[in-house]
């Protein structure tokens, strides 16, 4: 069987900065400025890096991380079973088609699919995000 080619760090390192990108919500008035007050933080604006932070994270992954990182999403959101790793990797790599980061930032529940892939495959979520954090 094969194993994931990336570190729990990095995985953990998308799945918390997916959690921030999901829990901005529109702003209400996205003006030519980057000057925001502490109470819109949660808002997503233009000009808010966490999106492209994250964007950048992705794409600065090797092949064999972004086709892990795709594979541990699909098998989160049951695409494939957990036995099926071998398989999920193999698809990812020759379906490869689109930007990976742009592709995985497309799925809404991004990082609820890679805690759920990890826990399918015996990592413990805890750790991970601990060692992030």
């Amino acid at each position: 069987m094969a194993a994931l080619e990336i570190s729990p760090i990095k995985i953990g390192h998308v799945i918390v900065k997916a959690r921030e990108v999901a829990a901005k919500v529109a702003a209400w008035d996205d003006g030519a400025t980057s000057d925001h007050d502490a109470d819109s933080i949660l808002e997503s604006f233009s000009d808010d890096a966490t999106r492209s932070e994250l964007k950048s994270f992705i794409q600065d992954m090797n092949e064999d991380e972004q086709a892990s990182l795709v594979a541990l999403a699909w098998i989160g959101r049951g695409s494939f079973g957990p036995e099926e790793l071998d398989e999920a990797l193999e698809t990812a790599r020759t379906e490869h088609v689109n930007r990976t980061e742009e592709y995985l930032l497309g799925m809404p529940l991004l990082a609820d699919y890679l805690e759920e892939g990890l826990d399918r495959l015996g990592y413990s979520v805890e750790d991970i995000e601990d060692d992030v954090l």
